[in-house]
């Protein structure tokens, strides 16, 4: 599904990823582990085709094309979606017409309807993110990616700023989203492709992940299950996964 090679990119004038290998199987989930200003959130991002970023070398392969250099919408035509960490306010355009937009028109509704249960309702009719608390903003988000329904999904730390009442809201979406819920869909589920930022590791309590990468100084550090690399660091720290000691890898 995914390939990244030698994949390198630089944000503010500073190169972030320097040299990142990593890939994503068809079906498979894998999380990304790594301390704050490790590249996470910038490999993402080059991915997905933000102008935040700007690969200077190496590739991003997904579905055996080589998008490296396409545009944003061009990625997300294909199958790509993210969920962003910290999206922007869009001034506007109102959430419930954007779910209308980007959904399939016999599925459109069907979205919208799963608003109410998902305790977003009432902000079909704002601004997309324009006043919303983070937790609402994580909800902003998913519920669009249901409407998107992609192939391949990134989630740049779901489970930030919420709520202990709202992780199991959030965490049954981002599963649903996975094995692709969605019932008025020709085709029938799938269970799609993902990589999914964490810090805490409680989304691993909603989500069948398969594999781990540990980031760090914008490279991959170490590959394992991913119960066995989050133990490590919770119990060690980052610094043990630079040599993969005591870690069981899978591959």
């Amino acid at each position: 599904m995914l390939e990244i090679k030698n994949l390198h990119a630089v944000a503010g004038n500073r190169e972030i990823l320097r040299g990142v290998d990593l890939s994503v199987k068809e079906g498979e989930t894998c999380v990304l582990f790594g301390p704050n200003g490790s590249g996470k959130s910038t490999l993402l991002s080059a991915i997905m085709g933000y102008s935040t970023s700007t690969i200077t070398e190496g590739q991003i392969i997904f579905k055996g094309v080589d998008i490296t250099h396409l545009p944003v919408d061009e990625r997300a035509k294909m199958g790509i979606g993210m969920m962003m960490q910290r999206p922007p306010n869009v001034t506007g355009v109102k959430l419930g017409d954007l779910i209308r937009t980007t959904a399939d028109e016999d599925c459109a509704e069907e979205v919208l309807s799963e608003a109410s249960d998902f305790r977003m309702s009432g902000f079909l009719d704002r601004d997309i993110n324009v006043g919303f608390s983070g937790g609402e903003i994580k909800r902003s988000e998913l519920l669009q990616l249901t409407a998107q329904r992609p192939d391949f999904l990134m989630l740049d730390e779901p489970e930030s700023g919420v709520d202990l009442q709202s992780i199991d809201l959030i965490g049954n979406k981002v599963h649903d989203l996975l094995y692709d819920q969605t019932k008025c869909r020709s085709g029938g589920p799938k269970h799609v492709s993902a990589l999914v930022i964490t810090h805490t590791g409680q989304i691993l309590d909603y989500i069948g992940a398969d594999k781990a990468y540990v980031m760090g100084e914008g490279q991959i550090r170490c590959t394992g299950r991913p119960t066995d690399l989050l133990n490590t660091i919770r119990k060690n720290g980052y610094g043990e996964c630079d040599s993969c000691q005591h870690i069981v890898t899978i591959e």
